[in-house]
């Protein structure tokens, strides 16, 4: 197990340890929390099936010429972790935990098995993450397409980016509350995004 892997499997621990202790209710509560982040997330699904799943799967599996899924690069936030840890049945989580104590000895990220992504909601990154080649082959020709893609990048930023309150944040906090605390927690520990949160914070005085 690798520096990175023994990251993701700690996140991915206290994640369990504090679900496994949650009242009904309060489950049910941070459920639904995330609902908004969910139906964002069915679009964008949506969007890329329907417009790069041929050509994803040819640059990324076959030819291999693409960065998606880089071995050991994907950034996950803590929030990532929590709104997967929601949704997925326990014995897939499991299988995370067992891939993640195995060395990674190919090129491709720990997380990528036969049937491609082994997480349920992948992290937000890897969603809105578009190589050069397949954006100019699909989203050029496709002012529309282009259009639409763009408005969901605007989207996600109000889930994920802290000029205002946002969902990850949100979740982090929860976490820090009850005394956990993570090296994923980029909401609380980057220096980038706690300068826009400050930023955010002296604009609304």
């Amino acid at each position: 197990m690798n520096s990175y892997q023994k990251e993701q499997i700690e996140a991915l621990s206290l994640v369990q340890a504090y679900l496994a202790n949650l009242a009904l209710d309060a489950r049910q509560a941070l459920e639904s929390q995330i609902a908004d982040y969910l139906l964002f997330r069915d679009d964008v699904d949506a969007f890329l099936d329907a417009h790069f799943s041929d050509v994803c799967t040819l640059k990324c599996f076959k030819s291999k010429i693409s960065a998606c899924c880089s071995r050991d690069s994907i950034i996950t936030f803590f929030g990532d972790v929590v709104v997967n840890a929601l949704v997925t049945p326990e014995e897939e989580i499991n299988a995370l935990r067992s891939v993640l104590q195995k060395p990674n000895k190919g090129f491709k990220c720990v997380y990528l098995g036969k049937q491609g992504c082994m997480w349920r909601v992948k992290p937000i990154v890897c969603e809105m993450f578009l190589c050069k080649s397949a954006s100019e082959e699909v989203l050029a020709p496709k002012p529309e397409a282009a259009k639409t893609w763009e408005a969901m990048q605007q989207r996600k930023k109000l889930f994920t980016w802290p000029d205002r309150p946002v969902l990850f944040d949100d979740l982090e906090r929860i976490f820090l509350d009850a005394g956990y605390s993570s090296s994923l927690m980029y909401m609380h520990n980057s220096p980038g995004l706690l300068r826009i949160k400050k930023q955010a914070k002296s604009g609304e005085q």
